[in-house]
């Protein structure tokens, strides 16, 4: 089985399991290997039950219109909590947005590739760990990346002129992938 990551960062962590890993790219955009794969990585949460560095073991992907796109048993990692994760195309950082989709498709956390990689068909599970909620958004830092993987230099800026909420977002960033080393270790 292939750990599938949006991020070198994300495969950094991965690969701390000494497991398989590809990067797929943001949105899954990238070849996918042959065979099974788990989306793993950071997600952002959809509702204010969920805290930054909760790891999430789905047992369902939907679309943003709620249709099932995978379904099947949670792959088992002690820590972490059954979920229904959200396949966007594009980042979800409005908290009211957040709280609509979590209420019309009943998910937990969305995130870009794990409804990808369902589509393929060699979804074999989902780890996902928060980075972020409604109450506790990206900001600034969700203009950074575009959908094709690269840094907008404009949302880089925005950032950079934002130093605190960046500077928050990042702690949470990597609180979060602290914790899905520590319930896969």
């Amino acid at each position: 089985m292939t750990l599938a990551c949006a991020t070198r960062t994300e495969a950094r962590a991965a690969r701390r399991l000494h497991a398989r890993t590809v990067v797929v790219g943001i949105g899954a955009r990238r070849s996918v290997p042959d065979g099974p794969v788990v989306s793993f990585g950071l997600a952002g949460g959809l509702h204010d039950g969920l805290g930054c560095g909760d790891v999430l073991d789905a047992t369902r992907v939907v679309g943003a219109d709620g249709e099932v796109l995978w379904e099947g048993a949670p792959l088992g990692v002690a820590g972490a909590r059954s979920a229904t994760i959200l396949g966007a195309d594009r980042i979800v950082d409005d908290p009211e947005e957040r709280r609509l989709l979590h209420v019309s498709t009943g998910a937990d956390a969305v995130d870009m590739e794990s409804g990808a990689l369902a589509r393929t068909g060699r979804l074999a599970g989902c780890l996902r760990a928060v980075s972020d909620t409604p109450s506790r958004t990206l900001g600034p830092l969700s203009t950074v990346v575009g959908a094709d993987g690269h840094v907008r230099p404009a949302g880089l800026f925005r950032a950079l002129a934002r130093p605190r909420a960046t500077a928050r977002a990042l702690r949470d960033l990597r609180r979060a992938l602290r914790r899905l080393e520590e319930v896969t270790a």
